[in-house]
């Protein structure tokens, strides 16, 4: 996997101050993409064990809330397999920094018979905490949205939508 920049302070991609990690490789190509130079999935630099910790060094500290996963996009099956160790150092060594995904897919795409399921889903899905699904559609854009970039993107609380089976979003009224 490649990755295109890491942000080591960001408040636009989640709440509080987070890294953001812009992983390399999108199949959907949404017009008017912020990041379009992160669809080629050989974009930037090779996210590397160092890579991995330097990552792991900067969530560190008590004010970086957690981490944000977006590029390109993350949830693409072969990044499932490929950001799971990340995830799961986060999990052990950090286990109250949240993570955040970002993908093009909907939600239901991870479920059974999905088109971005694949055998790390379950536990791809299992290691985040908020998905925000759905492609960027330039039309609904709004600049008055709350860590979205259109009105048909959702902000998806994973761990509820498991606990109740029913998609749970989360809603910021600001």
């Amino acid at each position: 996997m490649y990755y295109g920049n890491i942000k080591p302070f960001c408040i636009e991609n989640g709440p509080g101050i987070r890294v953001s990690l812009f992983v390399s490789g999108c199949s959907h190509r949404c017009r008017g993409c912020f990041s379009s130079e992160t669809w080629d999935f050989t974009y930037g630099r090779p996210f590397t064990e160092e890579t991995e910790a330097a990552v792991i060094q900067m969530l560190r500290p008590d004010y970086i809330t957690g981490l944000t996963l977006l590029g390109g996009d993350p949830a693409e099956p072969v990044h499932q397999r490929a950001l799971l160790p990340l995830l799961q150092r986060i999990r052990k060594e950090l286990p109250d920094k949240d993570v955040w995904v970002y993908s093009g897919y909907l939600y239901e795409d991870f479920l059974p018979g999905g088109r971005a399921r694949c055998g790390s889903t379950e536990m791809f899905m299992a290691l985040c905490d908020v998905l925000v699904d759905g492609p960027f559609v330039e039309e609904q854009q709004s600049r008055m949205l709350s860590f979205r970039g259109s009105q048909n993107q959702r902000i998806i609380d994973l761990r509820k939508t498991e606990e109740t089976g029913q998609v749970s979003l989360l809603l910021f009224d600001w």
